[in-house]
């Protein structure tokens, strides 16, 4: 088969590879155990915006006008008292655009102020897992683009998996692994686990409890008969992990009746999954809508697995949220 994006797969694996040079390069710099035992967030702040700046950059260099949801605006930057931030991301941008200045930098972040309204755009976290970056444990770097409404390609970096990869895949292309530090674009297949037992599967879950009901996880896994303790680490790795094969189910269930997912959270992990042979769907069984803006306004929770167990997940959360209620 013809790759038609082929254009946009290449644009998106360099602009990610280039981000992920750039955030290892500031968790060299700035992340110390005196800013971690401070809680001192300003390291992961700098990555996210020169991260958001170099994609962006890519992106508008070669596909012109296509509008970007991203994370981030450049607003705080602009602050007066936030001018030794902007000083860092700067410099750290200039690793990729030397003699880059300031306006040039602002203008690239600015460029992720797209409200996901049009029939064609792509969607960006320049850093998603905030406190695995800041303990150097798992982030991920999530690219994807959306075309009416659905997700067509996807680009996750994932610069402390495995020694360093990017997964990517194109809607009914498969998925691939691609080693991060290498300028190899082919890459070699991903397929998840072909398991049909939910009992034999290891659940991903988050490291942090506030983005999941870790509880009710452990009341589906005993719903499920699961005795495999789960793998946690943070971030859109856990799509990584799931395609991979490393993991059978990830689980993010609601937390609040109104909490509504971020597209960006899960548009290029989706993707991966749905490629490499799993399944994705809200905590309802229902796909996953990209078509509302900036949210996932018409689903609830998320549920990945391996594909074949699907179904018996869906049920065994249908059980444990009506037992909740």
């Amino acid at each position: 088969m013809v790759n038609t994006m082929q254009m946009e797969l290449d644009t998106a694996l360099a602009a990610v590879r280039a981000a992920a040079r750039v955030t290892r390069a500031v968790q060299k710099a700035l992340v110390t155990a005196d800013s971690l035992q401070k809680k001192d967030k300003s390291p992961v702040t700098v990555a996210d915006f020169a991260s958001q700046a170099v994609i962006c950059a890519a992106l508008s260099q070669a596909m012109g006008d296509d509008p970007i949801v991203g994370e981030e605006d450049a607003a705080e930057l602009r602050n007066s008292e936030n001018d030794a931030l902007c000083r860092r991301v700067v410099e750290h941008v200039g690793r990729i655009h030397p003699g880059v200045d300031r306006q040039q930098v602002l203008e690239w972040i600015d460029r992720g102020n797209a409200d996901g309204s049009t029939q064609r755009f792509w969607t960006l976290d320049p850093i998603d897992g905030t406190k695995g970056f800041l303990r150097k444990e798992q982030y991920a770097i999530a690219l994807a683009l959306i075309e009416n409404g659905q997700v067509v390609l996807g680009v996750l970096g994932c610069p402390n998996l495995a020694g360093g990869v990017l997964l990517s895949a194109v809607q009914g292309q498969g998925a691939k692994q691609h080693k991060l530090d290498a300028d190899e674009m082919e890459g070699e297949p991903v397929a998840a686990d072909e398991i049909t037992d939910p009992a034999a599967a290891r659940f991903c879950e988050s490291v942090e409890s506030r983005h999941s009901n870790q509880s009710q996880s452990a009341r589906i896994a005993e719903a499920l008969k699961i005795t495999m303790p789960p793998l946690r680490m943070d971030s859109q790795a856990k799509y990584a992990a799931i395609a991979r094969g490393e993991a059978q189910i990830y689980l993010r269930l609601p937390t609040s009746k109104d909490y509504r997912e971020k597209i960006w959270d899960h548009a290029a992990g989706m993707m991966i999954v749905h490629e490499a042979g799993g399944t994705v769907s809200d905590a309802d069984g229902k796909p996953l809508d990209f078509s509302c803006g900036r949210r996932l306004e018409q689903n609830r929770g998320i549920i990945a697995t391996a594909g074949r167990i699907h179904e018996p997940v869906v049920r065994a959360v249908r059980q444990v949220l009506r037992a909740r209620t």
